[in-house]
């Protein structure tokens, strides 16, 4: 089976990944000077607006990648994978959000925000509906999930 991209998508989708980086990095370091409440809502900020941004660009990236069979997805796990990025989102952006930092911080946070990324993706192809089998080799799972 030979697919082929869209290249205007796959340039739309880097840029909202750019975009939401930028955006949550800002976040970032609006949660590290914040106390109390408001420290709470730009975390919750922070994390919707990266978790938004991983999804959109993996979606839209998916939706540039044409296949010459019909393909859906299924809304219910695709919110899932949507809430998979925000919640990984806001676990890393809680942990490296201090106003000292050390390797094991930014380690942690990596770590919270690859698996994220990686969970999200899975879920969200689980989420294709499409007449074929869709089918992973192990192994490159596994590097996919530490690269990320």
């Amino acid at each position: 089976m030979i697919a082929t991209y869209d290249l205007r998508l796959v340039v739309l989708s880097m840029a909202i990944a750019i975009a939401a980086s930028y955006t949550a990095l800002d976040l970032a370091g609006r949660v590290t000077a914040a106390q109390g409440r408001g420290r709470k809502l730009w975390l919750a900020g922070g994390a919707i607006a990266m978790g938004s941004g991983i999804w959109s660009m993996h979606f839209i990236g998916m939706l540039a990648y044409c296949l010459p069979i019909s393909m859906a997805y299924d809304f219910p796990t695709v919110l899932v994978s949507m809430g998979v990025a925000a919640i990984a989102s806001g676990a890393a952006l809680y942990i490296v959000s201090r106003e000292q930092m050390g390797w094991r911080r930014l380690l942690a946070g990596g770590i919270f925000m690859g698996c994220g990324i990686a969970a999200m993706h899975y879920t969200g192809m689980a989420g294709m509906r499409l007449e074929a089998t869709v089918t992973y080799d192990l192994r490159l799972v596994a590097v996919s999930m530490a690269i990320a």
